[in-house]
Parts: structure tokens; sequence; C-alpha cells
């Protein structure tokens, strides 16, 4: 028998197939899913942490089982695909704010993959924030005065941070404190110490940084919106280390990268690929120092993995 009492609400953890989602009265359930949304969840299509979902309830037996009926359009998306070939999927909706934590080091920073995940903000038009993290280990100093200065030339916001020595903390609480945030990354960043060090007593699992591979182990193992004290919610989100092109194809791609579409506007032929076209705009400010030449490499090497996408009839997205 169906108890009428649709309500509103947000998802705030997704494990096995099992919703928590706080109400808009205040109240939490754990809900199911079940007829379409089912089926598109078995698709690859699931509802994840942050959708606006709308709950129903029916009596089964002695027993009230809540249902998730209807999902609201998405604001904003965070979409990964773990490795050439397999689908993208949505892994959080509805964020206000990426945190990109790189380390400087243990491991070491990987330039390209900084600015995938960078990409992954651009493409919903999510506002970005570039977290550089360990500054107490050695050699970080001068790693970090090179990391910062090039971010912030294309107009990034930059963070420094160190959960050892305290460094950026209050800073960074303060940046997490309103909306929704998620927290994205290399393995071995540190994003849950840095979380650990923003909320004490969240006690997040940390991982052990692989002294073979240079990197972290995935410490995440459900994904939930995680409450902070001083305001904010910060989604944490499994597996989100080295990932592939995220629904962005060869013609969108350039708006991505907002330091190479503002010189691309100069380019004298239009869709130059900023290789070796005459006067190529990109290819000038790269030799004159105004964009950095590890900018165009990523933005190269993501242009091939759209283009390889397109080749395979697969759409951006998919």
């Amino acid at each position: 028998m169906k108890v009428p009492d649709d309500l509103w609400g947000e998802v705030r953890e997704s494990t096995g197939g099992v919703y928590r989602v706080y109400l808009d009265d205040g109240s939490e359930v754990e809900a199911f899913l079940r007829g379409r949304l089912k089926r598109e969840a078995r698709a690859g299509d699931k509802v994840v942490i942050g959708d606006r979902v709308r709950i129903g309830s029916e009596h089964q037996g002695d027993e009230i089982v809540r249902t998730i009926e209807e999902v609201a359009p998405r604001r904003t998306r965070i979409v990964r695909r773990s490795g050439p070939g397999r689908k993208p999927k949505a892994v959080a909706a509805n964020l206000d704010r990426l945190v990109v934590v790189q380390s400087l080091r243990a491991p070491d920073p990987r330039l390209e993959v900084i600015d995938r995940f960078l990409v992954l903000a651009e493409v919903d038009e999510i506002p970005a924030l570039l977290v550089l993290n360990k500054t107490d280990l050695e050699g970080a100093a001068e790693q970090a005065d090179l990391l910062e200065a090039l971010y912030r030339d294309v107009g990034y916001s930059v963070l420094r941070t160190s959960p050892v020595t305290g460094e950026g903390i209050p800073a960074l609480a303060e940046a997490l404190s309103t909306g929704v945030s998620a927290l994205v990354g290399p393995s071995g960043a540190g994003k849950s110490t840095l979380l650990n060090a923003v909320e004490p007593g969240l006690e997040l699992r940390t991982g052990i940084v692989s002294r073979v591979a240079g990197r972290g182990r995935h410490t995440t193992v459900s994904s939930r919106m995680i409450p902070l004290s001083g305001g904010g919610l910060v989604a944490d989100t499994p597996g989100f280390g080295d990932v592939g092109l995220w629904g962005v194809g060869e013609a969108e791609l350039e708006r991505c990268f907002p330091d190479i579409a503002r010189y691309g506007e100069g380019c004298r032929f239009r869709g130059c690929r900023h290789l070796e076209e005459p006067g190529c705009a990109v290819k000038e400010a790269v030799e004159e120092g105004w964009i950095a030449p590890s900018r165009l490499a990523s933005f190269s090497a993501l242009r091939e993995e759209a283009r390889a996408d397109a080749r395979k009839g697969r759409r951006p997205g998919e």
C-alpha cells in the first residue's frame, strides 16, 4: 500500500544500492531505487551523492520502505572514467566547488594530472581551488613556488597546506565552509589527511604511499557527504586517482583551458590545433613565456584522447 508522503531531499550517502537521504524537513531516511531508476543505475547512470531526489513510501508488511521516485536535474556534476575504454560515471552532483589536491612531494606532482582535474571543473563551470599539499617536506617550497606561479597566472586560486605544520588549514576550512565541495586529486596527495586536519575527530582512513610506485592507495570505500562543524559539506568519493577524459569533445576542449582559449582567439586560422600552423597565437604565447609549455602539452594530450574517442564512435561523456 502506498503511503502518500512524497518528500524531497538530498542524497548524503551511497553504499551498495542503499541511499541515505537528508530530507527537507530535517529528517534522514534510507531509500532504495525502483523501476526505471533501478534499471538506469544498472546501465551506469546511477543516483549519486548531492542529487536532489523525491522520496516515496509504501508499506511492505509491517514495514515502511522508502524509495527514490525521481531525480531533479543536476546543476553540476563530476564524472570519472578509470582508464581508456571505460564508460564515464557521475560520482557527485550539484557541487559549488572543486578542490584539486596535489602533493608537492611523495608523490611528486604530475602536471598533466593536475590539468585533467581542472578540466573536470571547467566542463561544468565549477569554481576550482588548487591545493598544494605537504609543504613541510624537503624541497616542497621550491616546487610550490613554481606551481603557484603557473596556475595563478592561468587564473586559478591556489592554497598551500600541510597537516603536519598546520599551514593553510584554517584557510582551507574557510574555503569549505559554504556550499558543497569535492576534494579530488591523485592517490597519495593527502585528501583524507587534509579533511582530518580541517575536522579533528573525523578520522577518515588514510592510505600509505607505495615506495615502489610513489602513489597512494585509495581509502574511501563509499560515497558520502560530510558535514563540517564550521559549515559546508564535503563530497567524499572513492577511486578519484588517475582518470580518463571526462565528457568533453575536441571541439569544446579549448574552453576548458582558459589560458589557451584566451590566446587562441588571436590565431590566424579558425580551428587552429596549435601544432605547426602558421600564425598560431598560442604557440607564439608559449615561446614568449605567456603560456606554460606543460599546459599546451596537457591540452594536446587530452585533445588526442578526445579524437581517439571520436574515432571509436564514443560520444563525449560516454
